[in-house]
């Protein structure tokens, strides 16, 4: 929830800046201004605690009594009898070295890595194939007249971001974090080569004279297109940050974050690169991006679903997040998965059989022992 109220936040913002450039009239004014917020975050590190959570998983003990008797102090809290057990438990612990886990460290792992690598790659994918849909719905020579000025251009693509926002909270709500992803690339996908596609078809049509269609409607057609993939692709992007948070351990949460949003970075840095060129390769940019949709659908299939989860704390909890169906198995029928808890419970079919294979025997024996035992009785050999 507070992800999504960032998000939100951050559209404010760019909904607010045509008013602020306007106020301003001097880019270099407008420059300044937009600087001095972020000279507040220089007050970062001693308005805000460090994480409490990131210190227990990183055994950093003595930090972590400090952090909880200054919460227990601002609260005004008794720490004999609203946190009775917590502090005798870390004082045993204060002994230990803290041990703090580099980001390198996931490389060792089986599918933490996988799983990062995966969501750095939407990510890339969702914000770089944004700007191809942004340049496709303004680049036209004949536009559509509700799109002919610049304020209208920005403020159509804030409105698409903030409902992409919108509609990001309500199906990651009901299909889940991986399920939302899929869904949104999926979208991008067919906006994308429907784009590249249909429209060089319809394109080939225009060109006779018979036909009856002219460049409007494949203009009209482009904008469309552009709208469905600016609106999936930035979802995408969003979610792809958003989900990275959940699977990524404590530990390393930092790290895998910065990774994704690295690649997102690189993903929007692909826009003035192409403009500096003067839109030369542009095609070929967006064919590129296409290709990387379609292998990013097969990707996403192999991420494990964070819904109603625990945040995993060390790589270990990370590594025993298990990939499950997309849709829930009927009640009769037998998952081909079991989950770590479900495991746990066959833990003592070993034994079970062991003990089963031994009782013939020991019945056996007893019963031949039973046998002989009469036939002494009786004098028989």
């Amino acid at each position: 929830m507070i992800t999504m109220v960032a998000s939100f936040v951050a559209i404010a913002g760019q909904l607010l800046m045509p008013g602020l450039a306007a106020l301003c009239r001097d880019w270099q004014v407008l420059q300044a201004l937009i600087i001095c917020p972020f000279l507040l975050m220089l007050l970062y590190w001693s308005v805000f605690p460090e994480s409490l959570r990131w210190l227990m998983a990183t055994q950093q003990f003595e930090s972590a009594k400090k952090l909880i008797l200054h919460f227990t102090q601002k609260n005004s809290m008794n720490t004999e009898t609203d946190i009775k057990g917590v502090m005798p438990e870390l004082e045993k612990e204060l002994s230990r070295r803290p041990k703090k886990v580099c980001i390198v460290k996931m490389v060792g792992t089986r599918n933490l890595w996988k799983n990062i690598v995966v969501l750095c790659v939407n990510s890339l994918t969702g914000f770089g194939i944004h700007h191809c849909f942004a340049r496709s719905m303004m680049g036209h020579e004949v536009k559509v007249p509700l799109l002919e000025n610049f304020y209208a251009d920005y403020y159509t693509m804030a409105s698409i971001t903030l409902a992409s926002c919108l509609a990001m909270c309500v199906v990651v709500r009901f299909l889940g974090r991986r399920g939302g992803l899929l869904l949104f690339m999926i979208l991008t996908a067919l906006a994308s080569l429907l784009q590249l596609g249909l429209l060089n078809l319809i394109g080939k049509y225009t060109q006779h004279p018979d036909s009856g269609m002219s460049d409007s409607v494949k203009d009209k057609f482009s904008i469309a297109f552009s709208i469905v993939g600016m609106f999936a692709s930035h979802a995408v992007g969003s979610l792809s940050v958003f989900f990275c948070a959940e699977i990524t351990p404590t530990v390393i949460r930092c790290g895998g974050l910065g990774l994704v949003l690295a690649s997102a970075g690189f993903g929007m840095l692909t826009a003035p690169i192409i403009e500096l060129h003067n839109q030369k390769g542009y095609f070929l940019h967006h064919i590129i991006f296409a290709c990387c949709t379609l292998i990013c659908i097969i990707c996403i299939l192999l991420l494990p679903e964070s819904r109603n989860q625990s945040l995993p704390e060390s790589l270990s909890n990370g590594e025993h997040y298990t990939r499950q169906p997309l849709l829930p198995h009927k009640k009769a029928e037998q998952p081909l998965l079991l989950t770590n808890a479900e495991l746990k419970d066959y833990s003592g079919l070993h034994d079970a059989a062991a003990a089963g294979d031994a009782l013939p025997d020991s019945a056996a024996a007893n019963a031949a022992n039973g046998l002989r035992s009469c036939g002494s009785a009786r004098g028989l050999p």
